[in-house]
Order: structure tokens, then sequence, then C-alpha cells
């Protein structure tokens, strides 16, 4: 099962300081981590919030620390894409997995994949057992979606007032955090279903 699923920036925000990434687009699945520990039973649900908001953080920091020592390494320089390049900026995209140990951020040892499209990581937290193959494709889907039919790469778009679409993207291609396994029919009618909806 995906835990959860994020959409963070990688580049400096003025906004921020050094280092520091802003969470765009979070949705968690499953059962809320916080209120398994009975130390933690006590705790309001604002303060379940800010929790799960900080776990969330966690991940994209380390996230944005292995995008950056990816980049780094290769070498290469970060060309802005023009709108309408969506696909190309996806195929030169960074890509990788890490393991997050148990205890940080999640009480059980994950691994989180990572898509780095320019300024933007779209990241997935899954259970160690998940077929992580698979759960490279649902990224890469849900990443070129995003980046397709809501134009998250052109200046000045708002990835927070975009969160409804974001959620249907996710109930069709994720439903309940469950990867699907597609064969090729199955996969071109959820494309049309996905297109027609996004082109409304």
């Amino acid at each position: 099962m995906v835990r959860c699923f994020l959409i963070h920036t990688v580049c400096p925000v003025p906004a921020l300081g050094p280092g520091e990434s802003r969470v765009l687009y979070s949705r968690v699945f499953g059962p809320d981590e916080s209120v398994l520990p009975g130390q933690q039973r006590q705790l309001s649900p604002e303060e379940r919030r800010l929790l799960s908001a900080e776990k969330l953080a966690v991940v994209a920091r380390q996230v944005r620390s292995a995008v950056s020592l990816c980049r780094e390494a290769s070498g290469r320089l970060l060309v802005e894409a023009v709108p309408g390049e969506e696909a190309l900026a996806l195929q030169e995209a960074d890509g990788g997995v890490m393991r997050l140990r148990a205890g940080d951020p999640f009480s059980e040892e994950t691994s989180a994949l990572w898509l780095a499209v320019q300024s933007l990581a779209f990241v997935m937290v899954c259970e160690p057992h998940e077929n992580l193959l698979l759960a490279e494709g649902t990224l890469r889907n849900l990443s070129r979606h995003c980046l397709e039919h809501l134009h998250m790469l052109a200046p000045g778009s708002e990835v927070l007032l975009k969160s409804n679409r974001i959620d249907v993207l996710l109930s069709r291609l994720l439903p309940h955090g469950q990867l699907l396994f597609l064969n090729h029919r199955f996969a071109q009618s959820l494309e049309k279903e996905v297109s027609a909806y996004m082109s409304k």
C-alpha cells in the first residue's frame, strides 16, 4: 500500500530558508498513524494534523536533499521547460528511490520513490513490501497527467488551487492508496476517462 503522495518544491523559494522545501499538495492513505501509539492518544485533531504535516515535511526535506545530490552529481544544467514541452521535461526528469528508516518519520520502515521535474518533486511513500517497479510506473503516470493537464510547469501555476483535480487523478490511478496492475485495454479506458475529466 502507498502511505502518501506529495508534490513539493525542490528549488529555492524566496519565502523559505535555504534547504527548505514547500509541500504544495499531500494526500495520506491508510490509518492515521498518530493515534496508534499510547502516549499520543491525548492529541487533539489539530495536534495530529500538525504532526502529520511535520512528517510530510521531513520526507520533503529528505527528497529535496536527494534531488540536489543527484543533480549535482549528474552535472546537467537545469533548463526551464516552455509550456507544451511537459513530456520532454518528464523524460529528462531525475528520479530515485530511498529507504526511510523506522521512526524517521513513520513508525515503520518505508520506501520513498521520487521524480523531480524542473522545480517540482512528485513523491510516493510505499510500504517496504510494495512492488517498486509498479509504483514507479504509477508515479510517472500521475506526474505525466499532472504536468500535461494541470500545466504545473507554467509560470504562475497555482498547484494549491488544483488540488481537487489531483484528488480525482489519485482516486482513479491510486484508489485508496492501492497500486493497480493494469492491462492495456483497461489502461486505455482509464486514460480516456481521466483526459475527459481534465479537459472540463
